[in-house]
């Protein structure tokens, strides 16, 4: 949660942000050279992984290809709940072990806003993931089907040279989305007779919806010089914009530490009155304006932590958070209109899996057996479909505990479907590789995460019972083995143990991800709650929440990790006094030394940890 995260970023995090300006701005304006080059040079055209659509710019649609809306019914749930549909074989149902035991906590009437929707999509998903399982089955081999349904997910999309000014646009087809440290950077010089163009980001279409929604839209005007930003969905319609030059308006907020406009330097000209005296008028013009009619540049869009950054000819430019249920990993294509001869576009850094089918799995990666007696600790990662990298990295650092690999303590990660097949048939892959996915029935989305909080009671109370549950993402380091020690000297019930925040109140910020309603949660304060990225409760908690939901005592709330509070403060009042253990070793932002827990921390990050780990035995941050 934004409003109740530690105002200080981890010590390097700054200096990256920083770093990674200057870096980009340096490759960036040699692309640009070599792009200019090329345009001069070249009489001839190539194109890759994109389309031109001649529709009008003017109705924003960008259409889902022939695919029929689909609605939640007593059918879709039947199918959705039936595992015989999904998979014949009782080692490749392994990741449906929750799966199973969800319908009742999902047909509830008191339901999150989302459900339906994560539901019907869910149901889509899997009837296309069915298909392409038994595509994968019914081969000769793994390569055919990859020869018949092409690389899933390539690490980067192109496309050269197009002339957008008109009625065309450029649609760049992203096959499974974005991630954090993803980059579209479009090189592109504008018409000296338009007066804008847009850059835009579309999701995937939902169900019922007759147009794609639109993650971001950024729209450069030089009418008068102002670039706009902005989300779209056919139900919400338009969000909040953001236009820069801002004149003041939005100059305190901050996304990943940088501000939503840069503060544009200005012009100042004098000129002498009319009157004889020597009063002086002043006039203000945007002399830095980024773009320029007629001029190459260069510009990338990158995703950070909280939101979009774009970058243009090397300077930092704009930034926007993201917004709830348009996040990047929806991001489905990239769309360039209005008028603009677009020299180039490239997405790069995208999520791209390990090759499981022809890759020989090395035993350690795999999730050792368990003995079927209660384990000491249950680790539950939250994580999405195409963190496919992330994943792999926790598997190679701190999943390699002695501790982990022993069967003392179970890892393992809860992931919703996602509105991509060919990410989806990875996934399932990598289920089959590692043995330690547990698949969600409902689609990812940010509203539904405390659906998983409950899977995750499940998980640790029926399916692998462990004396204690914790909940992490996929984006955190966690010392197992400080971890362990540390729970020697704690209560084995009712126990919540993590960074705890005793005074905190709702985000009544509409617009903002973490927006509650008055209906949502009337009172001005939250009961005590254990910031998400990491905190651990007792058995007893976790039946006490898997009893509450089934019997509708317990009430569904957005945010997972105050969700988790709301109950906890029930099972105090009503079950027994709850021993709330803040330890300000779990780091919700960042790397501090001698660290439980830290937060925010890329792949690379992670590996490096384990390794200083591995060499020095301290817990030592990465810079």
């Amino acid at each position: 949660m934004k409003q109740f995260m530690s105002v200080v970023r981890f010590k390097f995090g700054f200096t990256s942000v920083r770093m990674r300006d200057w870096s980009v701005g340096v490759s960036i304006m040699v692309l640009t050279l070599i792009f200019i080059i090329r345009y001069e040079q070249s009489d001839h055209k190539i194109s890759t992984n994109y389309t031109v659509d001649d529709s009008s710019i003017e109705g924003e649609s960008v259409h889902e290809p022939a695919k029929k809306p689909h609605f939640m019914t007593l059918e879709d749930l039947d199918y959705l709940f039936s595992n015989k549909s999904f998979f014949g074989e009782e080692e490749e149902s392994n990741g449906l072990l929750v799966w199973s035991r969800m319908r009742p906590f999902l047909e509830r009437p008191d339901a999150l806003p989302e459900t339906a929707q994560g539901i019907e999509e869910a149901t889509l998903a899997m009837k296309d993931l069915v298909f392409l399982i038994n595509k994968d089955k019914g081969a000769s081999s793994s390569a055919m089907v990859s020869k018949e349904l092409g690389i899933n997910c390539p690490d980067f999309v192109t496309a050269f040279d197009e002339d957008v000014s008109g009625l065309r646009h450029v649609l760049l087809e992203l096959p499974c989305g974005l991630i954090e440290d993803s980059s579209v950077t479009l090189v592109g010089i504008p018409d000296e007779h338009s007066s804008s163009f847009q850059i835009q980001l579309v999701g995937s279409g939902l169900s019922g919806e007759t147009r794609r929604p639109i993650i971001l839209r950024y729209n450069v005007n030089f009418s008068r010089p102002s670039i706009v930003q902005n989300t779209w969905t056919e139900k919400l319609g338009w969000g909040n914009e953001v236009r820069c030059p801002d004149h003041g308006s939005v100059q305190n907020h901050l996304v990943d530490q940088l501000p939503l406009c840069n503060k544009q330097t200005r012009r100042i000209t004098s000129e002498k009155s009319s009157n004889d005296d020597a009063t002086m008028e002043f006039s203000l013009s945007n002399a830095n304006f980024p773009f320029l009619k007629g001029s190459p540049f260069t510009a990338t869009l990158w995703f950070g932590l909280e939101g979009f950054h774009m970058t243009i000819n090397g300077r930092h430019e704009t930034s926007f958070a993201y917004r709830e249920k348009l996040e990047p990993w929806l991001v489905s294509a990239v769309k360039v209109s209005g008028g603009l001869k677009m020299l180039s576009v490239l997405a790069t850094r995208l999520p791209i899996p390990d090759d499981h089918a022809s890759l020989i799995i090395e035993e350690k990666l795999k999730a050792p057996s368990l003995s079927g007696t209660r384990i000491e600790l249950l680790v539950g990662v939250f994580s999405t479909g195409n963190n496919f990298k992330r994943r792999m990295a926790l598997r190679r650092s701190w999943m390699q505990y002695e501790a982990v690999r022993s069967g003392k303590v179970a890892v393992r990660f809860l992931i919703g479907l996602h509105t991509k097949e060919k990410v989806n048939l990875e996934m399932w892959r990598e289920s089959k590789a590692y043995g330690d996915i547990q698949f969600m029935p409902f689609v990812d989305y940010y509203g539904l995460l405390s659906l998983k909080t409950v899977a995750l009671c499940i998980l640790g109370t029926k399916v692998i019972p462990a004396k204690y549950i914790m909940k992490t993402d996929d984006d955190a380091f966690v010392r197992i083995d400080k971890l362990l020690s540390s729970l020697k000297e704690k209560p084995s019930s009712a126990l919540l143990y993590g960074l705890i925040s005793f005074d905190s109140s709702p985000d009544r910020e509409q617009g903002s991800k973490w927006f509650i309603r008055k209906e949502e949660w009337p009172l001005d304060s939250y009961p005590p709650w254990a910031h998400g990225p990491g905190y651990i409760i007792s058995h007893d908690i976790a039946k006490f929440v898997v009893k509450g939901h089934r019997q509708r005592d317990l009430r569904l709330f957005k945010l997972e990790d105050v969700a988790m509070g709301i109950w906890i403060q029930q099972f105090n009042e009503t079950i027994k006094r709850v021993k709330y253990i803040n330890d300000k070793r779990f780091h919700n932002s960042g790397c501090k030394s001698n660290y439980i827990l830290v937060h925010y921390q890329t792949p690379r990050l992670i590996l490096c940890l384990w390794e200083k780990l591995q060499k020095e035995n301290q817990s030592i941050c990465c810079e």
